[in-house]
């Protein structure tokens, strides 16, 4: 929320939460800032809106994706960017010349492209989940680390006033102590499930299949079913529901409730699903222990909710008003022992609302303690870069990668259909060790990536 003038800030921070919220905060100085020379990886969907987002102040000097069709809408607003299809070739030709790059691909290749922009000490922007296999996840953090980059996933909701004012909310004791979180979404919105077939087609003209299949070992043939949208629904490309909304979801309880560590996650009302792809819906319960003085914490996941007000397998969370009108996308509800936070998005991205309403005069009194980003992740990464501003919120050692593993183990649960207890240091499940293969990826020849 950037107001334009001090009317339009009062108007709407008193609808905002009882007036609770306030204008964001600018990282930086009103001085002109130093363009960054941007290199884009995926340039199509949620990529248009990254460079979008990137672009401003800065210069978007190169554009890759294997789709020149994808490309276009990129091309027609950057026309002087150089042109690439292949990641490897724009940084054996201009890696010199790149101050910063966005990786906006299906989840397959977060993790060899950003590798390659780390190993040649590029700061990187990953779009979410930041990879789809937990050991990739944990390497890449540990890479970003020994290599000393600025690092933050497109998590955009690690940016907005909302996620920062529940945390304040929660922290002055509002609600009490929270004991449960409730996520839903209608996700996904692309086939998934058991039995799907995926016709093949000739590889069109404007599309590198090699490239795009990159890492993944299992050789398929070119479907518009696979590409350019339906790839989520695969293990092999994507992560289905959790993996496409769990790493915004689950944000605001990461960042607020600190839920990293150990923690038991199982999976139920699981529909059916195969090896190729993820169920069209599951519910996925975790449980985190004590940490730091924060009492026991259940979270609480549910995808393939069409409708939350008229699905009678829908968990309807308490705390709130019974009729109350949930929207069907997705949603998120903070439970306490004193009341309740209800947030009507994934992101935070409008003002958390207290119940009961008494709470939402003491609300009003609670100090700001978190400073408000402007500008979204990418904004906050160039900021950091320049000296203008601290490390991005979800860089990958301290948040993205903890909380990428904890969405990802919620699949594990899925796939095994056990209950799973993650060992965080060991990067494993007790006593399943037959699950390992689960978290790593088999490699294409010639595609692992060298971590050097």
């Amino acid at each position: 929320m950037i107001p334009s003038t001090r009317r339009n800030f009062l108007k709407t921070s008193a609808a905002l939460a009882g007036g609770a919220f306030a204008p964001n905060l600018l990282l930086g100085e009103d001085k002109p800032s130093r363009k960054l020379q941007v290199a884009a990886v995926g340039c199509g969907g949620k990529g248009l809106s990254d460079i979008t987002e990137i672009a401003n102040g800065n210069t978007i000097f190169a554009l890759c994706d294997v789709d020149e069709k994808m490309m276009q809408g990129a091309v027609q607003r950057f026309p002087e960017a150089k042109r690439f299809s292949d990641y490897r070739e724009m940084f054996a030709q201009i890696a010199d010349q790149i101050d910063v790059v966005t990786v906006s691909t299906p989840d397959h290749m977060h993790f060899p492209i950003a590798v390659e922009a780390i190993r040649h000490g590029k700061p990187v922007m990953v779009q979410k989940p930041l990879c789809n296999r937990i050991q990739e996840t944990r390497l890449l953090s540990e890479f970003a680390e020994r290599k000393g980059v600025h690092t933050v996933m497109g998590n955009q909701g690690a940016t907005t006033a909302g996620t920062r004012l529940l945390r304040e909310w929660i922290e002055a004791g509002l609600i009490g102590e929270v004991t449960e979180v409730h996520y839903w979404t209608n996700r996904p919105i692309w086939p998934q499930g058991k039995g799907l077939e995926f016709p093949t087609q000739p590889v069109p003209d404007t599309l590198n299949w090699d490239v795009w299949q990159g890492t993944v070992a299992t050789e398929r043939a070119y479907s518009p079913k696979i590409h350019p949208f339906a790839w989520r629904g695969f293990w092999d490309y994507g992560c289905g529901a959790l993996g496409d909304i769990g790493c915004h979801s689950f944000n605001s309880a990461f960042w607020a409730l600190d839920l990293r560590g150990d923690f038991i996650v199982e999976s139920s009302k699981v529909s059916p699903f195969d090896e190729t792809t993820a169920p069209v819906r599951s519910t996925i319960v975790y449980r985190f222990p004590e940490r730091n003085g924060r009492p026991p914490v259940r979270v609480i996941w549910q995808d393939g909710v069409k409708n939350p007000n008229e699905d009678p397998d829908f968990v309807r969370p308490p705390g709130i008003p019974d009729d109350l009108e949930l929207p069907g996308e997705f949603g998120q509800v903070f439970v306490g022992t004193e009341g309740a936070i209800y947030v009507p998005d994934a992101y935070c991205g409008g003002a958390p609302v207290l119940y009961p309403e008494g709470l939402r005069e003491k609300a009003r009194k609670v100090e700001r303690k978190y400073p408000r980003v402007n500008g979204g992740p990418t904004q906050e990464l160039c900021r950091a870069i320049r000296g203008e501003g601290p490390k991005p919120v979800s860089n990958f050692v301290d948040h993205a990668g903890p909380l990428t593993e904890m969405v990802l183990a919620g699949n594990l649960a899925v796939r095994a259909g056990k209950k799973i207890d993650w060992d965080s240091e060991g990067m494993k499940v007790r006593g399943m060790p037959e699950l390992n293969p689960m978290l790593w990826r088999q490699y294409r020849d010639g595609w692992k990536p060298k971590l050097a």
